[in-house]
């Protein structure tokens, strides 16, 4: 079977023009990608992938590139550029790391992360976008559980969620729902598979409260960090801008509640939402 290479869309982002710019420069030198991953040290996938802006180029690509090639430093400040840029398809490359993540961990100041959410909390959510249709809260609840099903798996990834006290103490829904996305929370703090911790309202601020963050660690042992505001996201992927968000993860971590600790909050938040038509735990 004859491979063909597929198309590009140089202009659509700086990632996608330093992936055609590649395949120029390997195809002017009459290079297959088995040719160049031998002259980099890489692999033929990554190349590949890179091409196709299915991948930020690792840090160590783009020197490799200009040395191959002899083009000064064309490659690098393509590279500068497109680490620094938001990319148009962002959330869709976020949804297939996460597919593809060893571990998840999180941290939700507001609600809780996806990964955690029961589907009636889930809809009550999506239900605040006065935007959406009925139609399309359905179908964005059913997509947020399908992401959920990894987790019956065989190989299931590792989650780790920071929680904001805020977020048990907000209603979402009515009191059932918020008793049966608790006792589903509780039921995940400390599994072989998952850790819930409590950030407590008396730890005081930190500079992670404004938003929401996602650390990303693939099998290669890549991480990637995904920053959440109110109505967009960043993906990061240079290895120094995630290693910072990781450094203040890792303090959230350290101050945020033991898992002991956490489980007796979450019960007590329970405690709220009992009535007499829910059933005590």
């Amino acid at each position: 079977m004859t491979f063909r290479p597929q198309p590009l869309t140089p202009y659509l982002s700086a990632r996608h023009y330093f992936g055609s710019e590649q395949r120029r420069h390997r195809e002017r030198a009459d290079l297959s990608l088995v040719q160049l991953a031998d002259i980099l040290n890489s692999s033929k996938s990554t190349l590949a992938r890179i091409e196709t802006a299915e991948l930020m180029p690792p840090p160590d690509i783009p020197g490799r590139l200009d040395a191959a090639f002899g083009t000064d430093k064309h490659f690098h400040g393509l590279y500068e550029l497109a680490k620094k840029e938001i990319h148009p398809d962002q959330y869709r490359r976020y949804m297939d790391f996460e597919s593809r993540a060893e571990v998840i961990e999180q941290y939700g100041a507001q609600a809780l992360p996806g990964l955690f959410q029961t589907e009636a909390y889930a809809r009550e959510l999506l239900r605040c976008q006065e935007d959406l249709s009925e139609a399309q809260v359905e179908e964005r609840v059913m997509a947020r559980m399908s992401r959920q099903t990894r987790q019956s798996r065989g190989s299931p990834p590792f989650r780790w969620a920071i929680i904001d006290e805020s977020v048990l103490r907000r209603k979402v829904g009515n009191r059932a729902c918020m008793y049966e996305q608790l006792a589903a929370l509780l039921g995940l703090v400390n599994t072989p598979n998952s850790k819930v911790q409590v950030m407590p309202f008396n730890a005081g601020p930190h500079p992670l409260m404004g938003g929401a963050l996602t650390l990303l660690t693939l099998t290669d042992g890549t991480t990637v960090a995904y920053e959440e505001g109110i109505r967009a996201g960043h993906l990061y992927e240079d290895p120094d801008v995630v290693k910072k968000w990781r450094r203040q993860y890792e303090v959230l971590r350290a101050n945020a509640l033991s898992l002991p600790e956490s489980a007796h909050v979450i019960r007590t938040a329970m405690e709220d939402y009992t009535s007499c038509d829910t059933p005590p735990s």
